[in-house]
This record gives structure tokens, sequence and C-alpha cells, in this order.
């Protein structure tokens, strides 16, 4: 089967690429290169430098003929998003209805959709399920709600099928080592005390440590990269083969705390990884933890990788591997 991954060369892009080349698809990656990287791109895979802002690209990219498409492509910063909202309704919004129009009009009918938990805002109860009201606090988890209205409206209307798969910390990466393209400019915490461990920064910023937790830093729910990347996936062959559409929350269900990822970094990589306690952060919640019972139903996934000790390390050796650290 043809699968089209569009934002196949970016992190979680290309972890997802290399699933669906690890279980037998022709893989086509378009991708404009803005983030993802060169080296994230395998052999295996087909690779079209193309933007989603070029609607005449996506369509000719398309009638070559594909069984789905995953759409991995968008703007991610959630705070760069308040101050230019702009940028993110042209670029999440008008580019997943470009992506849309070209599928209508090839007759690409399934689409596997990165969405996030962002869509649910602060939480109202724990773990948050699917039926968690949804009420974004930011202008990024805003677009990703609008993209999974448009998405139902195409299935209603155009009988594309959709999964929108709702992402809570993606972290780790491959466990095998083939993935060793390295966020640029990450925020998330586990590449920043990476970042640090490598040398590149000097310190890490804790921002708050009286929440009410068990050691009061934030705690949120990280899900390997690797296991995000087999629900695509999943995602994929269920809606195609039932035809139908879902949209679910994909976690570990299991919370990590700023401080233990600290902590079990330092012992796990032998660095030192300075850190600064300073002020809380803006919207911050002291808990993020999903439930996963839906996607277990539904698509059969259980997360293999999604423990402390393999989201360390795997990301620990992309960085010894990229940035030639000795032991």
């Amino acid at each position: 089967m043809r699968i089209l991954v569009i934002g196949g060369a970016g992190y979680i892009g290309s972890h997802v690429t290399r699933s669906f080349l690890d279980r037998g698809y022709r893989v086509t990656v378009f991708d404009n290169l803005s983030s993802g990287l060169r080296e994230n791109l395998f052999q295996e895979a087909e690779f079209v430098h193309g933007d989603i802002m070029q609607p005449m690209q996506l369509r000719s990219v398309m009638a070559g003929g594909f069984d789905g498409c995953v759409h991995l492509a968008a703007l991610k910063a959630a705070g760069q998003s308040m101050q230019q909202p702009e940028m993110y309704a042209e670029a999440n919004l008008s580019g997943t209805i470009n992506i849309l129009n070209a599928a209508s009009a090839t007759g690409l009918k399934n689409i596997v959709f990165s969405s996030s938990a962002a869509v649910f805002g602060n939480p109202q109860y724990l773990p948050i399920d699917e039926e968690h009201p949804k009420e974004p606090v930011n202008f990024y988890g805003f677009t990703k709600l609008e993209i999974e209205r448009l998405l139902a409206w195409f299935d209603q209307l155009k009988n594309i099928n959709y999964a929108a798969l709702r992402y809570f910390n993606a972290a780790g990466y491959d466990v095998r080592g083939r993935v060793s393209g390295l966020e640029r400019n990450p925020e998330n915490l586990l590449p920043v005390v990476m970042e640090v461990a490598a040398g590149i920064r000097s310190r890490l910023s804790i921002f708050g440590h009286d929440y009410p937790t068990r050691d009061g830093s934030c705690i949120r729910d990280y899900v390997h990269v690797s296991d995000l990347a087999e629900a695509h996936v999943t995602a994929f062959e269920s809606i195609s083969k039932h035809n139908l559409s879902l949209a679910v929350n994909l976690g570990s269900e299991t919370g990590i705390s700023v401080l233990e990822m600290v902590e079990r970094a330092r012992l796990l990589t032998g660095r030192p990884i300075p850190a600064d306690i300073v002020g809380r952060r803006a919207g911050d919640p002291p808990d993020l933890v999903a439930s996963s019972e839906k996607a277990r139903k539904l698509l059969g996934w259980l997360p293999q990788y999604s423990d402390i000790d393999t989201l360390i390390l795997s990301t620990w050796r992309a960085y010894e591997k990229a940035l030639k650290i000795q032991p």
C-alpha cells in the first residue's frame, strides 16, 4: 500500500515514516524542510520537496495515487501562537484546507491527523479522556481543534475517513538509532535536558516547585515517539479497513514530574545537568495525564517504550551519536 507522509522529515514524522516502512508500506515524504531535516529522510522512501501552502503541488503529488496520507505539517509552539496567530492560522488552518481540498480532488480517502492534547485546555478532571471538555487555552490548540472539526465535515460531505490522534508529550528517539536528526531550537523538557547534558546550554530552568504534586514540580504524560508512530500505522489500517473515522488520546497514562525527569537523566547520562528553579509559567497546569483506554479498545494500541528510562536513554543516544559525544 502507498502512504503519503506530509511533514515526514520532522521529529515525529520521521518516526512515523520509519514505522510504515517497517510494515512494508511504500512511503512518499512531502516536506518543505522548514523544520524537518534531510538527515531524517530514509533511502527506502521517496521524497518530494514541497509545501502545503502550494495547493497545486499537493494535488500533483496526491494524483500519483495513495491509499492514505498522514498529516503532520504544522507550527506547534503554543506561546508563539499567542503572539503570531495569523501565522498559525495560515500554516495550520489554511494548510490543512489545502490538504483536504487536494484529497477531495484526487480521491484520497484516508487521513491520519497529528492532533494534540492542547485541544482540551486546562484539565477539569484526570485522567483526560476523549469526552473531556475541549476548551483550548492557546491559539495553537484552537487550530488543532478546528482542524478536527474540518475533518469531521469532510468525512460527512466527501466521505474522507480520518483518525485524529491527540498526542500528549512526545519524547524519546527510535530505540534502534535509525533517526539521527536532532530537533532545532527545542522547547520541550527532555531535549532541553539533553542539550544541557551535552553542553549546548549551560543550565536548565525548572518553572515552579510549589505545585500541588508529589514533589512540587509539574507532572506530564510522556509517550515515546516510536509508540506514537506505531499508533499512526494502526489508525490508518483501522479507518481504511472499516471505513470509519475516530479521535483518540495517545498517552502513557503515567505521569512523570519535571524533577523526576531531571534527576533520572543525571543518573542515566552521568552528567551534572545544572538546573535553576524559577517562577511558574502562566498557563501551566500542575498535572496532565491521559486516558488511552479508547485507543486500546479501537486500535489495540499499547505503549511499549514509554517508561522513563527508555525515554531518556533513547534520546541521549541520539544526542551522543549526532554530536559525537564520548561516553
